[in-house]
């Protein structure tokens, strides 16, 4: 199978088949969810944020929609359906939720739960203002393409971290989310 022609159904057998390997520890204590939001078509998208420039953490970043897990909610997959909806208001009952990624640490103290979940094609997305500035869809066979990151080693606090970088039209998408798409892609067996 060529990457390119990567569809909902090879994706979603190769995720359920291909169990993600938890071989990292999380340090942080404090939880938040993002939901990667998988759009249904033949040949599916990936939806992804743009965050808001005045936001005091991430002004500006690409990002899943996401947050920290609030006391109200019943699990890290109802924190995630909660900020998607909050932030970009996909109705939580339209997510069919396939799955979770390992968590990964945030560099502002949370250990973050990536939830895999399939949308619609046709939700009327609606940007929280305060929130996001903008909501746009990659391919998501271009998005799993892993030679569109490149790796940066940075050393931060005593620790060397790596961080990948890419773009996709005229957005940057870098750190965390960079490093989720680049694992979910490493997840399901795509090779570089």
């Amino acid at each position: 199978m060529e990457q390119r022609d990567l569809t909902l159904n090879d994706f979603l057998s190769r995720f359920q088949l291909l169990r993600p390997q938890v071989n990292r520890e999380t340090l942080n204590s404090r939880k938040a969810a993002v939901l990667i939001p998988v759009v249904r078509r033949e040949q599916p998208g990936l939806l992804l944020t743009q965050r808001s420039a005045r936001l005091r953490k991430h002004a500006g970043q690409v990002a899943f929609p996401g947050g920290a897990v609030d006391a109200s909610d019943a699990s890290l997959i109802a924190a995630a359906l909660r900020e998607a909806h909050e932030e970009v208001a996909i109705p939580p009952e339209t997510v069919e939720v396939i799955g979770v990624l390992p968590p990964v640490d945030s560099v502002t103290g949370f250990q973050v739960t990536p939830v895999v979940g399939v949308i619609p094609p046709d939700l009327p997305y609606h940007a929280s203002e305060d929130e996001v500035a903008a909501v746009f869809e990659m391919p998501l066979a271009e998005a799993l393409r892993l030679g569109r990151y490149h790796p940066l080693d940075i050393h931060r606090r005593g620790v060397d971290h790596r961080v990948w970088l890419s773009w996709y039209q005229h957005y940057f998408v870098w750190g965390m989310t960079a490093g989720i798409i680049r694992e979910l892609a490493l997840q399901i067996g795509l090779k570089p």
